[in-house]
């Protein structure tokens, strides 16, 4: 893996992250590099009723991110992608997972599935470009709309 120009995006399962995935994988294609889409997952602690066990949880979130990779990427697409799903705070796990594998860059979405819908830049976006040790693009939505344009400018 030496060498090769590495992309890691967040992926949550919202249109921004679909859409920043779009974008990462244009980007690597450009640059002949591969992309590792990550999402991380966290236990709730929850004491009124019983919730499923932590094994569960990951494989949910598991199966969640490869369906947000499936929506987006071809089967036979020119640029390898590979999955990462972590435990923790989804700025955390991505941030890690940047790191352990030396990317490149960092793209993630520029609102996700949580906070609220006024904010220009959500909570995930602002540590990851605070904290990252590599580039961080935060890929914003135009107009609204819930699909990139088809070659992202």
């Amino acid at each position: 893996m030496s060498g090769e120009y590495r992309v890691v995006v967040g992926v949550d399962g919202s249109s921004g992250a679909e859409q920043a995935l779009r974008w990462a994988l244009w980007h690597a294609e450009l640059v002949g590099g591969s992309v590792v889409a990550v999402r991380g997952w966290d236990y709730p602690e929850l004491y009124d009723r019983p919730v499923a066990g932590p094994d569960a949880v990951a494989h949910r979130t598991a199966a969640a991110l490869d369906e947000s990779v499936a929506r987006v990427v071809a089967t036979d697409g020119p640029v390898p992608v590979r999955r990462e799903v972590g435990y923790g705070h989804p700025a955390k796990v991505v941030l890690d997972g940047a790191r352990r594998v030396d990317a490149d860059l960092l793209v993630v979405g520029s609102r996700g599935l949580g906070g609220f819908a006024a904010a220009l830049l959500g909570s995930v976006a602002q540590y990851c470009v605070r904290h990252a040790h590599c580039p961080v693009l935060v890929v914003r939505r135009e107009n609204g709309d819930s699909a990139p344009s088809e070659s992202p400018s």
